[in-house]
């Protein structure tokens, strides 16, 4: 009973949406696990407008790097809350923060935009992926896409940010030009049960400790320092939440 609330709901957001937008009424198929594909992929298809006018003034063919996490686009499972809702596949520009889908992986499907609901998420090699609001490093509440690493009262996001950099054409001789270059790098980040935010967390034990409050510092300090570690890295800053956890 409750998948097929969770389909009938989702199947009145498509009808709404689509009412709204075209003034006509589609038709939805059902997949034999119970999969609502036509709906699914209309309510979850965004708009790429703005990506589009960002990305428009760029000249891929003369630009090193990738605004992607992975160039290819690949098979995920879609979710709206808990529900399972079906296939896609995707490819998310870590550049314009968009995550761009397609029903079938072949060149003649065109590529539109995942809707940024933040009860969507899909899964990225095992791990949810959903559009989130959260703190950056300089104290700014931002949106963008977080994959969830670790679940429990410490939350545990990673994000991948993208920037990008100007060609920069040599003064003299005697400097040499650098060409645009897209730059990627990984964040990480902390949702402390009850807090109802996200912050950006820097690899340093120091300011790690700061982040966790003064009521788990103590044992943390004790944690790290019995088991030497040093939180330089991803598999530093796991232990770290999987001991907040335990």
């Amino acid at each position: 009973m409750k998948i097929i609330t969770s389909i009938m709901t989702v199947m009145c957001m498509v009808l709404s949406l689509n009412a709204q937008t075209t003034g006509q009424l589609a038709n939805y198929t059902v997949n034999a696990d119970g999969g609502v594909t036509d709906a699914l992929y209309k309510y979850a298809i965004g708009s790429m407008k703005d990506a589009n006018q960002k990305a428009s003034s760029l000249d891929s063919k003369n630009i090193e790097g990738s605004p992607y996490m992975t160039n290819d686009f690949k098979s995920t499972t879609v979710y709206f809350g808990d529900e399972n809702l079906g296939n896609l596949y995707y490819r998310y520009n870590a550049y314009n923060e968009e995550v761009e889908i397609k029903q079938q992986n072949i060149d003649a499907e065109p590529i539109r935009s995942l809707s940024r609901d933040k009860k969507i998420n899909f899964m990225v090699d095992g791990k949810k992926m959903a559009f989130k609001t959260f703190i950056d490093k300089n104290g700014n509440t931002k949106n963008g896409y977080l994959t969830l690493l670790k679940s429990g009262k410490f939350k545990l996001y990673k994000r991948l940010n993208t920037t990008f950099k100007e060609a920069k054409k040599a003064e003299n001789t005697l400097v040499k030009s650098s060409p645009a270059r897209f730059s990627q790098y990984t964040e990480y980040y902390i949702e402390i049960e009850g807090s109802n935010r996200i912050d950006h967390v820097e690899l340093n034990n120091k300011k790690l400790l700061k982040l966790v409050g003064s009521e788990k510092e103590d044992s943390v300090k004790k944690f790290l320092k019995e088991n030497n570690i040093k939180v330089k890295n991803e598999n530093g800053l796991s232990k770290v939440i999987e001991f907040l956890n335990s």
